[in-house]
């Protein structure tokens, strides 16, 4: 059998991608694997050895996540694909009703604006009409938001709110097109409208320059017609996910990491949500994020063009859409795969017996385990200030480093061990416990993770992180040149 990798999971598989097992059902398939590749198993399976909530696992395109899949033969030359969280059919009618569409008429710049679609015979005038009376919110603009909103606006969506409470910076330029150099240092919901009225002013713009939290979601997305997931974080994903669900609201999903990317269609007519796929998010720094893993920068313009012909298919009301199926691209290898999402009897907010109900009374910080657990230690670490304070005066300590390769090339620390997180357990007789070890990545959470793999693998030395990462040592300014590259 052929086992294919997500990039996600790839530096605890030995960068591997693709693996041939000679196995013929799902737990031997497993069993070889965390045999083989001794550090998947914590990513795979958590202390009571039970399949971790944010993986997935498919033969062909079945899900064969639950366990009495798992001794089932399988057919030969099936494909088995291990699908973390980066994270249909034909509708029957639009999800605009008619009394809208009936209200809305076109001037004759419009008319001619929009001639190419009313030559289409699935789109016409009527659907042109059912464009221009939705209603669309689009969550964040940045990656993935840069052609959804753009492509919405050209197609002449009537209102297109957009929420995203980040200024542009230098380092979205590479992707984010919605944005240029002009734009730095504005909010990047400003930047948007400002395209957008160039686009197309007829259009209703809203922009909302604010921080998407349990207490304001409901009112932010209520009353709408859609809304697109263009963020890059678990936190908001969930948190976008239930609210939807709550107010009713079909959700177009997307997401990117590296050279791959995931859309789908959640919550439509009673649907399966994203928690019925991903029922719990990794934990925080187990799985890397799009501003920590990067993406090649036409990743975002395929996958965000992807969501924004399946909101214009569902507010048009034509052709198949991804309701009830995952479509995983993979940019690298010119390979797709359209997955089936079973609605979950069980899942806590859209099952049979829901136990979420309310956005605002669930919480998210545990639920996405950014909250510290009270039975754990505590993790101690150094400012970027104490940190320099101990380099200038040439402390002894040792500095190891866990980010990707990439991340390094653009800034490292000279003298910093290299380690990655899945390979610390086997590594830790690199480390003098007699002396203190400070643990470095991006944003300073892989490096609390790389502590605590540690503790569970019975190192005892001093162990710190740097707080705030390597993002916040790039003000840091040293007396030599040597101490810092």
């Amino acid at each position: 059998m052929k086992v294919y990798i997500s990039a996600t999971l790839k530096n605890f598989f030995e960068r591997n991608s693709v693996i041939d097992v000679p196995k013929k059902n799902i737990r031997d398939i497993l069993t070889f694997l965390t045999d083989e590749y001794a550090e998947s198993k914590k990513v795979l399976f958590d202390a009571e050895e039970n399949l971790r909530s944010f993986v997935q696992i498919y033969a062909g395109d079945e899900n064969r996540t639950d366990r009495v899949f798992w001794d089932t033969e399988l057919a030969e030359d099936t494909d088995v694909l291990l699908l973390p969280a980066i994270a249909g059919g034909a509708p029957v009618e639009s999800i605009i009703p008619d009394e809208r569409r009936k209200a809305v008429s076109f001037d004759d710049s419009e008319v001619e604006r929009f001639g190419r679609h009313l030559l289409l015979k699935d789109i016409g005038v009527k659907g042109q009409k059912r464009i221009k009376a939705a209603r669309v919110v689009v969550v964040g603009a940045g990656a993935l938001g840069s052609p959804v909103i753009q492509y919405l606006a050209a197609a002449g969506v009537g209102t297109i709110k957009v929420i995203d409470f980040d200024d542009v910076s230098p380092e979205n330029l590479q992707s984010q097109v919605l944005h240029t150099s002009r734009d730095l240092k504005r909010p990047k919901v400003a930047s948007a409208k400002d395209k957008v009225r160039n686009i197309n002013r007829n259009i209703n713009f809203e922009a909302e320059n604010i921080k998407l939290e349990a207490d304001n979601i409901v009112a932010e997305i209520d009353g709408y017609d859609i809304v697109v997931d263009c963020t890059d974080n678990y936190k908001t994903r969930y948190l976008i996910n239930d609210a939807c669900v709550i107010c009713g609201i079909p959700l177009v999903f997307g997401a990117i990491y590296q050279f791959e990317g995931q859309v789908g269609i959640f919550n439509l007519n009673h649907g399966p949500c994203y928690r019925c796929q991903f029922p719990a998010p990794p934990e925080a720094g187990l799985v890397p994020t799009c501003s920590e893993g990067g993406a090649i920068s036409p990743l975002p313009g395929i996958i965000g063009s992807i969501q924004a012909n399946e909101v214009l298919k569902l507010i048009i009301g034509i052709g198949e859409h991804l309701d009830g199926k995952l479509l995983v691209v993979d940019s690298l290898n010119l390979r797709s795969k359209i997955l089936k999402v079973r609605k979950n009897n069980n899942c806590p907010i859209c099952g049979g017996n829901a136990v979420i109900t309310k956005v605002e009374d669930f919480d998210y910080e545990e639920f996405c385990g950014l909250k510290e657990v009270e039975e754990e230690i505590p993790v101690e670490g150094f400012t970027p200030e104490e940190l320099a304070k101990r380099i200038e005066n040439g402390d002894l300590m040792t500095l190891v480093d866990v980010r990707e390769p990439h991340e390094r090339a653009i800034m490292r620390f000279p003298n910093a061990i290299v380690i990655p997180i899945g390979q610390l357990a086997r590594r830790k007789n690199e480390l003098n416990p007699e002396i203190d070890t400070i643990f470095i990545c991006r944003e300073g959470k892989r490096s609390i993770l790389a502590i605590n793999t540690l503790r569970e693998a019975g190192y005892a030395g001093p162990m710190y992180n740097l707080k705030g990462g390597i993002e916040a040592m790039k003000d840091i300014i040293f007396s030599h040149e040597g101490a810092w590259l």
